[in-house]
């Protein structure tokens, strides 16, 4: 809690090691990979965070495209320097996050304590997109096993999502299944393949075992899954300026051209790191084009904007935004949409400050203020 406002932070990030996933691994994972061949050591925190030798690792099935990699070019220049360092983002904060804040919960809460952060959803930033399905489901399972040890030291305060793949929906189905009802378990975060639809017909078992646990859909893109990554003119401030906006974008208009919020009537979507300030235009401009366009399911029955502002559409705001975005988004679209996020503990957080940027926002008032920091993300998560 921080100045009498209880604080629940929509979008963290948890990424375990290699070594502190391996006992959470079975025999059979052993057996049909070599997994340290996937091995690639941690020498940068999230925060970036120069880290000592020995390092730990973490796993990296595919190669990173888009704006994480390649030769740079900087704007202006004719072609890519090979020769150019690429160098870690800024930290936007003033004191890194406690080392061990993704490996032990106890440090994690810590942390939560110094902010004044009472709830925390974390982002699983897993190394899911093995080629095997079988390699990845198993993986999947490990992660999960690893949530239900990290988030039981303090169910109440500690949440995350389990991770669906459509490569085994059976096997994610029955995950659903098995941790839905955890108290730590408050939303599902699919992984798509390249190319994948997030609107495919093959993701509706599921879209329906998310609702029957009364589970939120999380969209969260990364470094290599937002539309354009192959198409950034080899500029990193042009690719991470749009990738999250992007792929939220994309999201966005897949979830309400398929009508997926008609046919699963409690299912509820949100969209996390992606901004938040386009919201009225794209509403807007899907409201347009649905009909001048058309290539919409015929399930989809009413317009983007009711999907959006009818209270099972969230989204996570992101602090360089300000609250004048937050305001205009509030009057066009109503304010039961917008949740606070901090991104810890990557380098765009401002750690430790960042719910005291928040409170600094004076055009907010009191009860905007509290459903930014409570009342939507308990309706978007449910209650702790």
């Amino acid at each position: 809690m921080r100045n009498g406002y209880k604080i629940y932070d929509s979008d963290t990030h948890i990424t375990p090691s290699a070594e502190v996933l391996e006992p959470f691994m079975t025999k059979r994972i052993k057996k049909l990979t070599d997994l340290d061949q996937y091995k690639v050591p941690i020498k940068t925190g999230l925060a970036g965070e120069e880290r000592p030798q020995p390092w730990q690792h973490n796993y990296r099935f595919q190669p990173i495209p888009g704006w994480q990699g390649g030769a740079i070019r900087v704007l202006g220049e004719a072609a890519p320097d090979p020769t150019r360092q690429r160098r870690f983002q800024r930290f936007q904060g003033k004191v890194h996050p406690t080392d061990g804040g993704q490996e032990r919960a106890d440090v994690r809460v810590r942390d939560m304590d110094t902010e004044g952060i009472d709830v925390q959803f974390m982002v699983s930033l897993g190394a899911e997109h093995h080629e095997d399905a079988q390699v990845q489901m198993e993986f999947i399972r490990a992660q999960h096993r690893y949530f239900d040890a990290f988030c039981n030291y303090a169910p109440d305060r500690l949440k995350t999502a389990l991770v669906p793949t459509p490569k085994d929906v059976k096997g994610s189905v029955e995950e659903i299944n098995r941790w839905g009802k955890s108290q730590w378990c408050v939303a599902i975060q699919p992984y798509f393949p390249p190319g994948f639809p997030l609107d495919h017909p093959d993701m509706d078992p599921i879209w329906a075992a998310a609702c029957d646990h009364d589970l939120a859909v999380v969209h969260h893109s990364f470094g290599a899954s937002y539309p354009g990554a192959q198409d950034l003119w080899d500029n990193p401030f042009i690719g991470r300026t749009a990738s999250h906006p992007w792929s939220g974008m994309r999201a966005v208009a897949a979830v309400c051209g398929s009508g997926l919020m008609d046919r699963f009537s409690t299912l509820r979507f949100g969209i996390l790191e992606a901004g938040f300030g386009w919201l009225p235009f794209w509403a807007k401009r899907m409201d347009e084009h649905k009909g001048y366009i058309g290539y919409v399911s015929e399930a989809m029955k009413g317009s983007a904007t009711d999907y959006l502002t009818t209270g099972r559409f969230f989204a996570a705001i992101v602090v360089h935004e300000g609250p004048d975005m937050v305001r205009m988004v509030n009057q066009m679209m109503g304010d039961q949409i917008l949740m606070f996020a901090s991104d810890y503990p990557h380098s765009e957080s401002h750690f430790p400050e960042s719910v005291d940027l928040v409170l600094g926002w004076e055009s907010l008032s009191d009860a905007d203020l509290k459903k930014l920091f409570w009342g939507n993300p308990i309706k978007f998560y449910g209650e702790p």
